[in-house]
């Protein structure tokens, strides 16, 4: 199975709710960019966060991990601490088909904004 073509997922989008909201066109004006492009879909943050704290000293077990660790956050920007990380949830819901393997690569327009790759500890 290769890559899927704008096309495909204006379709499945459309007739099989893939995509909640769909933006058929990129949106690019005033905004980092959102929308179908040519071969894929570039989401949007929304203005709810989970913003990692170490205030309690707690130990990070990725199997066992203490909510008390998150602040939520509600706002159009957001600031995160050094030494933190923030979690963020999309604008839209997917409904990814069986056998439909999807990529989620962050992206950074501005000097300002650094993003780091959680697998890599790279910025992107």
């Amino acid at each position: 199975m290769g890559l899927k073509p704008d096309h495909w997922i204006r379709k499945m989008a459309r007739e099989h709710r893939m995509i909640e909201p769909f933006v058929d066109h990129q949106v690019r004006r005033g905004v980092i960019s959102y929308g179908l492009s040519s071969y894929g879909y570039d989401i949007r943050v929304a203005d709810e966060f989970k913003i990692f704290t170490n205030v309690f000293s707690a130990v990070v077990d990725p199997k066992n991990f203490d909510p008390k660790s998150m602040v939520d956050f509600k706002g159009d920007v957001c600031v995160i601490p050094p030494n933190s990380f923030a979690l963020a949830r999309t604008v839209e819901y997917f409904r990814i088909p069986r056998g439909v393997l999807t990529l989620c690569v962050g992206k950074c327009l501005t000097g300002d904004t650094r993003v780091v790759d959680a697998e890599s500890g790279a910025y992107l």
